[in-house]
């Protein structure tokens, strides 16, 4: 039950993020909604969709659990290594310096990497679906966006390396808070020791 309400959630969270990636239909849909209804739309759909994967995914890892494969241990370590960057780059998404400015989409990198490390640690059905589905949006919207002719969204000042070491300093206590705070007590997982 809880996989399929899972795979139900990520239909919802990315049926609006690919939707955005159809310029010309969500300018359509922007003329005929309004852009403070299609943003609160988009918003419901998304935020509806992360709920069902995050209680879906709960319920899959209490109930429903399925092993495909075995990792060695080491890849857990090697996930633990990657998420480091993988946060910085999120962060660097918005305080944008030299790292945004040569990676162009840090976001979108560092969600690939975020979804490909958890991949490496995780074998069991569910994880693939999961992370494997975050991995293949961003493939997918990192190619779209060398495709649009706009800039996929509003124009943010580019800063110099400044921006880079806040958003490393940064990155490093979201990083810190993810690992010791936010996984072992929302996601039930520990990171360091268990």
């Amino acid at each position: 039950m809880g996989l399929l309400v899972m795979i139900l959630g990520l239909l919802l969270f990315f049926a609006p993020h690919i939707f955005t990636t159809k310029r010309d239909a969500r300018a359509q849909a922007i003329a005929r909604l309004g852009e403070g209804t299609y943003k609160i739309l988009y918003a419901v759909v998304s935020l509806a969709g992360l709920a069902l994967i995050i209680w879906g995914f709960a319920n899959y890892r209490a109930t429903g659990w399925i092993d495909v494969w075995y990792p060695p241990k080491a890849m857990k370590h090697i996930t633990i290594a990657l998420m480091l960057p993988a946060v910085i780059l999120v962060v660097a998404s918005y305080l944008r310096g030299r790292i945004y400015a040569t990676l162009k989409h840090p976001m979108l990198a560092g969600i690939k990497l975020w979804a490909a490390a958890h991949l490496l640690a995780n074998g069991d059905l569910g994880s693939i679906i999961l992370f494997g589905s975050f991995l293949g949006w961003a493939v997918y919207d990192r190619i779209s966006l060398k495709h649009r002719t706009d800039g996929g969204g509003p124009p943010i000042p580019v800063g110099g390396v400044t921006n880079d070491l806040i958003a490393v300093a940064v990155g490093v206590v979201a990083y810190l808070a993810l690992a010791f705070a936010f996984h072992p007590v929302v996601i039930g997982v520990p990171v360091m020791g268990g």
